[in-house]
């Protein structure tokens, strides 16, 4: 009977983890799709003769948005691993706190990336009322 019971709760642990992983995922490919919208009006901007000074803040721009996509690509990768491992993991055996001590660092990593869009996109956001 106990057996049973954590077998239930792992699975019902197993679809939560899964469940934060898609969403997560799913963000992380709307911040992608974001960047590059950011990054063509940054283009559009460039075309324009009166950026003079401001040039070097559009390429710092620039340059935050290769980051940005680094990061995304790894931070992807961290979660489609994840769900590997949830995936594979045995659930006859009472997992070790491995997953989600792994789910907790991963989910730091993923709240600080996100803050830093944010903070990012309202910086972006600034520079594009003034220019465009």
């Amino acid at each position: 009977m106990q057996n049973q019971e954590n077998m239930q709760t792992e699975a019902v642990y197993s679809s939560d983890l899964t469940f934060n992983l898609e969403i997560w995922k799913r963000e992380l490919k709307f911040h992608k799709s974001e960047l590059d919208m950011f990054q063509q009006k940054l283009e559009e901007i460039t075309t324009r003769e009166a950026i003079g000074k401001s040039s070097l803040e559009l390429e710092s721009f620039q340059n935050k948005i290769m980051i940005e996509r680094n990061a995304i690509v790894k931070l992807l990768h961290r979660c489609r691993a994840k769900l590997g491992n949830l995936h594979s993991a045995d659930h006859y055996k009472n997992i070790d706190g491995q997953l989600q001590y792994e789910k907790r660092s991963l989910y730091e990593d993923l709240k600080h990336y996100i803050k830093l869009h944010y903070e990012f996109k309202e910086a972006i956001m600034d520079f594009f009322l003034k220019w465009l």
